[in-house]
Formats: structure tokens, C-alpha cells, sequence
């Protein structure tokens, strides 16, 4: 019962079928030896009887309990003799914090969103994105607020390529430790990272490890038979005639020898068997990382690393090296995000988050079962889909999205059509998994064919907006392109940027969304698909219409483990007042449900067996104490806490002694989630030393308890 019991204020009782869960009589556990093992024994069973039971704190459903939601109970069948159920709460042994099917990380936490700086906002007015401009928008993105819903919500940011490039897309990088003169120094980049970590955002770059420029000094000195950097890249005297996965030329014609590159003549990949190559661009990272202080790296093309004669993909050499390129990045940063470009099939992809590689690969196949089931409006298959790759990846370490800066806009791909824009969006982001959004995405940008097109800019009010160092200024397209925009539909609750705050708000403010495992259910309407996402505070059952049609009579239906059969509330995390009083039949479906043509209700279901809010009550998860973020950390956290009821909250620190250490907050507060920051000091402001430490939340006769670990 760590971190959620006061053995001092509360006591520990089992609820089941045998007392009316709980209500008749209350059925406390005592400590009479004080081992910390709590006990109690029960009789007036008959053998062969088969019982459901799951243990409370103080008697209260309240999300304290033990694996909280629908039908997420433990079973017993009564033996002649022998009857002893040892247990652990939640089934967890001490220390092991809340209880997940697997480990999560921060990130697992986070909404990131993508941003072609030179797309994103000209500050100076050059035509050209730039990082003081991109700056001036980050009370868009979060502004640090969480009371505030007018901004989008997102909690993390993953820049394109900012290093100095020829190009315009910066894809082949001349100086991997330098910013692209055309969006700033290294000064603004550093007023940027520190703007963005103050709003709760975190960063991660491209970091384009396959290739670099033609024009990068080691290329030039390579050119011209360097022996200090040939080996720097690969070389033939004659041309080896071997083409790419896409049938391109892989060899080029240079006058002192053919060079292999995979993407482009002006992009030679890096010869990392070459020790001073691998060297050099990990000591880069560590830069990036240790100076700089950026929260990780999205990498490119991970699949091309090291090639071998007849195969140039998913060789054992470029397995290897990401096993040691993740070995550098946690040496230098535990806590850094590494995600992948593995853009291939799902089975493949699932070999680069695996063995201590990569953190995350980008799921390309789930986006494509997103976009044809909106399409077709049949949820079949992207049902399937999303439960394949729920089970094939270390527990929710993969990344969804609908499109990237390399494809057509996803509202291009479905047709310039909001409603189906806006069941895309409902999809991905309460699917498991991290979402990324790509810029411009929550207004209806659009961008096919070339790719200037695909990564054109920001549309703030109507007008094209940034412009691109080469080529011609991109204008919007296509039927009422000038009304996407953020001046426009800012306002408005009805529209697409509208929807998208709301989808990452209920995610965000919901730890099943986040967090919680995932249970495909069927539904009558072939369009929809419905299915359960759990954790041990919460149960969320979703429905997306993938179609156009409304569904006022839906009948979705799951198992003893997803729908157990009883009363429930249903509140919308969407639109959480009214609540709607249910009834799970005996078959496990639930009737009479309604759903607009591309809408999407994200139901909290409380209640079971008569238990829960009351009809009309706020939604929430009673008194819950979020794990800190990041954790461990250093130098500052972030303590998450939610209020049933206004109240007078007392928040501290305490040493494993149970020493207050500080006490942050006396004082009260209102109903909702609240945050406050812990910046690793006393009651004196000085600096603590590292090691675990307990956060305690007080409120009236309540408290919660949970450790965070401070690394100096």
C-alpha cells in the first residue's frame, strides 16, 4: 500500500461479493504484531463458492483501491481447507511504486510536436523561420498554465534539423555542433530551450547520424585525399552498380573515386567502421546533451547505419551500433529520449527499441491503418492493428502520428475533410503509445507533392506566412484553405484546433490515456472503434466513429475483465457534465450509446456495483497524487496532484527519517488537478543532496505518500 497509505490516518479493508463490497459490514485488516502485514480472517463460506474481492483504503472507492474501474477484480474459489490469500496490494512488493504492466518513462507522459523551424514564425521579417520567432510562440504550444485550456497543451517538441546546412530542409548538415545562421545563434537556441523548459516543455533535435553534406569539411578534405579523413566515408575506384531500397543510384562520381550515398549525390553517408566517425558524432551527442541541455534526439534513417555487400538495411552492424549509441546517450543522460526513423513494417521496427537501443521508433504502419480506416470509415482494421502493435512493443514504447514532414498533409490524405480530420485526431491520441503531431495539423494545414509543399508555413492569420530561402513562396490551396488558420478558429469551440486542445487536454489531465494498458472491444457499428484503456487509478472506455453516419443505438461489448456486468457512470473527459447512469448486461455489452458521425466520447467509468461519484459530481479520481516528473531529477520537479473538493492542502518533503525537510504548501485550493515545483532545496532555499525523498499530500483527513529520487 506504499505511497498511498498512512498507517498512522488510515486503515486497509477488503470489499467483495461476500459483504455487498464493502457496504455490509466493513471488513477492516488489523496489524496487531506490527509487521506491516495487514490481516484479517472471514468465515460462513461454502467450498466450491467462487468470490470477487479487491482491498480499499478507509473504506473508500475513490481511486485508491486496488486496481480501480470495471470489473478489475480478484478471484477466488473457496477450498475444503487451506484458505489462506496472501497478497500484496495492488500486487506490488515495496517500493515498486503504482502499479503498470510495464515501465514507463517520461515521455510516455508527453504530446510531442513537430516544427520545421523555418516554417514555424519569422521574427524579423526575412521570409525565414527563426528560433526567436518560434520563442514568441510557445504560450501557444503550453503556456505553463495547467488551470489555462486556451493554449494546445503539448508537452514536448521535436525540432527538425537546426544545425548549419546548405539546404533548406537542413537534412545534410555541414556543422553538427553549430545553428543554422538563418534561424538564429546559439545564444537564441539556448533562450529557447530555457523558455520551453520553463512551460513544462521538453526538446529533442534531429540529429541526422546517417550522412552528412557534401559541403562538410571532412567530405571536402576526403575529396581531396586526406588520409586523416577518407575513411570517413566510403570509396571505390569503380563503380559498385548497387541501387537503394527504392532502386536509387547508391554510388556516386566523384574525380578522386566513386562514394556511397544513400539518400542523395550531396548527401555521403558516414563510414562509422571508421573509430574517429563513431567518435566524434557520440561526442557530439553528449555535447548536445551535457551543454546544451537538450532532453534527447530524433534520429534519421536508422535503418542505412552500416551496410553490408548485397544489404544495405537492418544489418547486424547497425543493430549494434544503436546498442552503443544508446549506451553513450544514457551515460551521459538517463533520462534522454532517442526516437527513431525505422520506416518499415512493424516487426522489423520492434528490433530497434529492443536490447537497449532506441527509446521509441515511429509506428508507420499503425499510421496508415489509422488513415485508411477514417477513410473507409471501417475500423476494422486499424483496430486490429493498434492491438498487434500494443502487444508486440516493450510496453508503450512506440510512437504514433497520422503524417510527417516526408508525406502529404493528413488532411490532404483524407480528403480535405474537417470530420474525418477530427477522428484521425480522436484516434492516435487515445491510442497507446506517444503521439507526435506534426505542425499545423490542428488547424487543417495542407502540403502535398514536393516536399517545400509538405512543410509550408505556419498559417497564424490567413496569410502564407514564412517563406522558404529557395523555390517560390508557398500560398494555401484548395477549398477554404485561407479559413485554417489560428487567428480563425482560435476563438471558436467548435473548431479543429478547438478539438485538438480538448484531445490533448482529456489526455493529459487522464493517467489511464497516458499510461494504461489497452483492451479491444467490439462495437455494432463496423465504423467504430471502441476500446478500454486502464491503469490502476482509472478506466477510460473509448469510442471514435471512423464514419459519417451518427450511431444513437451502439452497442459495444467486452468480457468479465473490461464489462462486468452491473450499473456504472459514464463521464466524458471530452465533455465531462452530464454523467450517464449505465447498465452492463449479463453478456458483458453495454446499449444504447450515442455517437455523432466522426465524433469521439473518452467515458470514465465509475460506479460499479453502486459505488463511486454521484450523479452530477465533478469528474476526477478523488484524492491522487501523481508520480513526480521528471524522476529522478535534478535540478527541479514537477508534483501533480488531484482535489476531489476544495480544500485546504498541506504538500511536504521528508527525508526516509520522516524529517520535513520543506513544506511547499499550506494553504487551499480548488477542485481539479493542481502542480507545483520542487526545486531540490530546503526550508532555508539551499541545495539538498542527492537520494530518495518522500513528497507527502495532506488534504482534511487524507494524505498520500510517494517517493522521487534527486540525482545531483
Amino acid at each position: 500500500v506504499l505511497g498511498h497509505f498512512d498507517p498512522g490516518t488510515d486503515f486497509v479493508d477488503v470489499a467483495g461479493t461476500f459483504n455487498d463490497w464493502g457496504s455490509s459490514p466493513l471488513t477492516p485488516l488489523s496489524d496487531a504484531d506490527g509487521d506491516t502485514v495487514y490481516t484479517v480472517t472471514i468465515d460462513g463460506f461454502t467450498p466450491g463458492e467462487a468470490i470477487e474481492y479487491k482491498y480499499r483504503i478507509n473504506g473508500l472507492w475513490d481511486g485508491t483501491e486496488e486496481f480501480p474501474g470495471v470489473g478489475n477484480n480478484r478471484l477466488y474459489t473457496v477450498q475444503p481447507d487451506g484458505n489462506l490469500l496472501d497478497v500484496w496490494y495492488n500486487d506490488l512488493g515495496p517500493g515498486q511504486g503504482q502499479v503498470q504492466p510495464g515501465p514507463t518513462r517520461w515521455w510516455n507522459d508527453a504530446v510531442f510536436y513537430e516544427i520545421f523551424v523555418r516554417s514555424f514564425c519569422d521574427s524579423d521579417g526575412d521570409g525565414i523561420g527563426d528560433l526567436p520567432g518560434l520563442t514568441s510562440k510557445l504560450d501557444y504550444l503550453n503556456d505553463g498554465d495547467p488551470a489555462t485550456d486556451t493554449d494546445l497543451g503539448v508537452t514536448g517538441i521535436w525540432l527538425m534539423p537546426i544545425n548549419d546546412s546548405p539546404s533548406y530542409h537542413g537534412y545534410d548538415v555541414t556543422d553538427y555542433l553549430s545553428i543554422n545562421p538563418d534561424y538564429g545563434t546559439l545564444d537564441d537556441f539556448t533562450a529557447f530551450l530555457d523558455a520551453a523548459h520553463a512551460r513544462g516543455i521538453k526538446v529533442i533535435i534531429d540529429y541526422v547520424m546517417n550522412h552528412c553534406s557534401d559541403q562538410h569539411p571532412w567530405f571536402t578534405a576526403a575529396q581531396n585525399l586526406n588520409p586523416q579523413y577518407r575513411d570517413y566515408f566510403r570509396w571505390s575506384a569503380t563503380d559498385p552498380g548497387e541501387t537503394g531500397p527504392w532502386g536509387q543510384d547508391v554510388w556516386h562520381y566523384d574525380p578522386s573515386g566513386y562514394y556511397y550515398g544513400l539518400f542523395t549525390a550531396a548527401m555521403p553517408d558516414l563510414n562509422y567502421d571508421t573509430p574517429a566517425v563513431k567518435d566524434a558524432m557520440f561526442t557530439t551527442a553528449s555535447w548536445w546533451l551535457e551543454t546544451m541541455g537538450v532532453d534527447g534526439f530524433r534520429l534519421d534513417a536508422v535503418l542505412y547505419i552500416d551496410e553490408d555487400p548485397g544489404q544495405l538495411m537492418n544489418t547486424p552492424g547497425t543493430l549494434q551500433f544503436w546498442q552503443d549509441f544508446g549506451a553513450q546517450v544514457r551515460a551521459t543522460n538517463p533520462e534522454a529520449l532517442t526516437v527513431g526513423e525505422a520506416w518499415t513494417g512493424s516487426s522489423t521496427v520492434v528490433q530497434y527499441v529492443t536490447d537497449d537501443r532506441l527509446d521509441l521508433c515511429f509506428e508507420f504502419d499503425l499510421s496508415y491503418a489509422m488513415l485508411d480506416a477514417v477513410n473507409w470509415s471501417d475500423a476494422g482494421g486499424a483496430g486490429f492493428k493498434a492491438d498487434q502493435v500494443y502487444n508486440l512493443y516493450p510496453y508503450l514504447q512506440f510512437a504514433t502520428f497520422l503524417t510527417n514532414h516526408d508525406q502529404d498533409r493528413s488532411f490532404n490524405t483524407l480528403g480535405l475533410d474537417e470530420g474525418k480530420m477530427r477522428a484521425a485526431a480522436a484516434l492516435y491520441l487515445s491510442l497507446p503509445g506517444v503521439p507526435f503531431v506534426y505542425y499545423g495539423e490542428e488547424i487543417g494545414l495542407q502540403g502535398t507533392g514536393a516536399d517545400p509543399n509538405k512543410r509550408a508555413p505556419m498559417q497564424w492569420d490567413g496569410t502564407a506566412g514564412a517563406g522558404f530561402s529557395t523555390g517560390t513562396p508557398w500560398e494555401p490551396v484548395g477549398p477554404g484553405a485561407g479559413t485554417y488558420n489560428v487567428q480563425a478558429e482560435d476563438p471558436d469551440p467548435g473548431s479543429l484546433l478547438s478539438w485538438y486542445r480538448k484531445l490533448i487536454g482529456a489526455r493529459n489531465q487522464s493517467s489511464a490515456m497516458r499510461l494504461g494498458t489497452f483492451s479491444l472491444l467490439s462495437a455494432s457499428d463496423p465504423a467504430v472503434l471502441a476500446f478500454m484503456r486502464a491503469d490502476s487509478l482509472q478506466t477510460v472506455l473509448c469510442l471514435v466513429n471512423l464514419g459519417p453516419s451518427s450511431n444513437g443505438d451502439l452497442t459495444v461489448t467486452g468480457s468479465a475483465a473490461t464489462l462486468a456486468p452491473g450499473d456504472y457512470l459514464l463521464t466524458d473527459l471530452l465533455d465531462p457534465a452530464p454523467s450517464l447512469a449505465v447498465t452492463v448486461a449479463a453478456d458483458h455489452s453495454l446499449t444504447g450509446l450515442d455517437l455523432a458521425g466522426y465524433g469521439a466520447h473518452l467515458y470514465e467509468l465509475t460506479g460499479a456495483s453502486g459505488v463511486g461519484r454521484e450523479p452530477g459530481a465533478a469528474p476526477g479520481l478523488g484524492l491522487l497524487l501523481e508520480q513526480n516528473t521528471p524522476n529522478p531529477f535534478n535540478p527541479a520537479t514537477t508534483i501533480t496532484y488531484n482535489l476531489p473538493t476544495d480544500n485546504r492542502v498541506q504538500l511536504g518533503i521528508y527525508d526516509l527519517q520522516g524529517r520535513r525537510v520543506v513544506r511547499l504548501l499550506d494553504e487551499v485550493q480548488t477542485a481539479g488537478r493542481q502542480q507545483t515545483r520542487w526545486h531540490g532545496t530546503d526550508a532555508n532555499g539551499q541545495p539538498v543532496g542527492s537520494g530518495v525523498y518522500l513528497v507527502r499530500l495532506a488534504v482534511g483527513a487524507q494524505s498520500r505518500t510517494s517517493r522521487m529520487l534527486l540525482l545531483r
